[in-house]
């Protein structure tokens, strides 16, 4: 597999992984959200309100703990062998990736 191959399946795993972890997210609701936000601010030692923007920041990065997503190694095999049953997943993030330059 070539470097670029190798970058685009990256991409394509990450916009993945975002996919799944905001469907998640539309299932909660503002109130647990919130929740979310306001118990994870008090265990950091954060105090103040917590704006919307973040509230959804906790909020997905604790989904993203919770769930479990396949590693890369068996995503690529499974998606390289059933490319369609992925595709209804990307959300476009993928190719916003290869033209970003890289950072060393």
């Amino acid at each position: 597999m070539s470097e670029k191959d190798s970058e685009v399946l990256r991409a394509k795993y990450l916009d993945y992984c975002s996919a799944q972890v905001a469907d998640l997210l539309l299932f909660l609701s503002p109130d647990e959200i919130y929740l979310l936000a306001q118990r994870a601010a008090r265990e950091r030692g954060e105090s103040g309100e917590v704006s919307y923007m973040r509230m959804v920041q906790v909020a997905t990065e604790w989904l993203a703990r919770k769930i479990t997503l396949p590693p890369f190694e068996i995503w690529v095999d499974d998606y390289l062998a059933h490319p369609d049953r992925y595709e209804e997943y990307f959300m476009g993030l993928w190719e916003s990736e290869l033209v970003r330059p890289h950072e060393h």
